[in-house]
């Protein structure tokens, strides 16, 4: 992962089609974003569940964090 991307800590609020999620960021609780899963994340042992606490990367050309990749899944 780049240096310059940054990542924030989220909430997964519903599961969508083709391994896309739609999340609640907690450092902005308003702010709901659509996800995907990144790299090594798309294995099929590892799963993502409703209610799960996620970490976001967002790229830093994407100035609104329109849309973002799932690194990692919080424990």
């Amino acid at each position: 992962m780049p240096d310059d991307t940054h990542t924030l800590e989220a909430e997964v609020l519903e599961a969508l089609p083709n391994a896309m999620f739609r999340v609640r960021l907690k450092s902005q609780e308003s702010k709901e974003v659509i996800v995907h899963t990144a790299g090594k994340l798309r294995r099929p042992r590892n799963r993502i569940l409703l209610g799960d606490n996620v970490e976001v990367a967002f790229s830093p050309y994407d100035g609104d964090l329109a849309n973002g990749r799932i690194v990692k899944r919080l424990e």
